[in-house]
């Protein structure tokens, strides 16, 4: 009986971190370029009675064994890299990544971090920035300048290309160069909040470049890449995850009843 309860508490705890993350992606359904997770389960270790294939007293071989499971518990969280709806905003520093790939920024500390969100800004200081204010990197990983001076008509390419028309001019200067980066493995990628993502050598070597280049999708100036957070898919596994914790539950009630008859037997 005892096994019966470590197993279904160990089914409850699984259960409330599908809840969580659930919790979690319904709460980012608005967010800009977020990207859906879900939980995977592993089951754990078996008790052994009788191993499959084993012989008998006579010679025979046991076509079945006896295996009973300690329960299940928790093996990763993997992101869904899903595209999601671009969502037009007409601002002309709002882009989106139609296919593979991700901006890179500059964090304070000069590291480098990654992003599908593309709502930009211009800083005081005429550099193309995030809502955050962390630099937004060319093919160079140079900060990307775009001027202090009155501009009109910003263009931006679906290759990257960033050019402008600046005050008392009538032709188009081009003013820099969007890079690109891309990874083998995605999901292997460190979640950091802000809409932010930190290289891991489980995402493999990052692929630079430009957009559309070396498998790197394009650039949709005057869009938003939307959450792919599906509300009624989510919705269903919520409703799943608490069928589940509730059988949990209730093979822990029905184990501890069990428990408490033999403890009440008499001779």
């Amino acid at each position: 009986m005892m096994r019966a309860l470590h197993s279904a508490g160990s089914g409850m705890r699984g259960q409330q971190l599908n809840i969580d993350n659930i919790s979690n992606n319904l709460a980012n359904v608005n967010t800009t370029g977020y990207k859906k997770s879900r939980v995977e389960f592993q089951d754990l270790l078996y008790r052994t009675m009788r191993e499959p294939g084993a012989l008998t007293q006579d010679g025979g071989v046991i076509p079945t064994g006896i295996q009973v499971g300690h329960g299940v518990r928790s093996s990763a969280t993997t992101v869904d890299f899903a595209q999601g709806s671009p969502q037009e905003t007409n601002n002309d520093l709002d882009l989106a990544i139609n296919g593979e790939g991700f901006f890179a920024v500059e964090l304070p500390d000069l590291s480098l971090a990654y992003t599908r969100d593309g709502s930009f800004k211009i800083d005081a200081e005429g550099n193309l920035v995030t809502s955050d204010g962390y630099f937004v990197l060319d093919e160079g990983f140079q900060p990307i300048y775009i001027g202090e001076e009155t501009i009109s008509d910003l263009s931006i390419t679906q290759e990257g290309l960033i050019s402008a028309r600046f005050a008392g001019e009538d032709e188009h200067e081009e003013i820099g160069q969007l890079g690109m980066t891309r990874f083998v493995n995605p999901a292997g990628l460190e979640k950091m909040g802000q809409n932010l993502y930190r290289a891991t050598e489980a995402a493999g070597f990052p692929e630079e470049g430009v957009p559309g280049e070396f498998g790197m999708g394009t650039i949709l100036q005057g869009f938003i890449e939307g959450s792919n957070v599906e509300i009624v898919g989510e919705m269903v596994d919520m409703i799943t995850a608490q069928r589940a914790y509730e059988l949990n539950s209730k093979a822990i009630h029905t184990s501890d009843e069990m428990l408490q008859m033999a403890n009440n037997l008499k001779r």
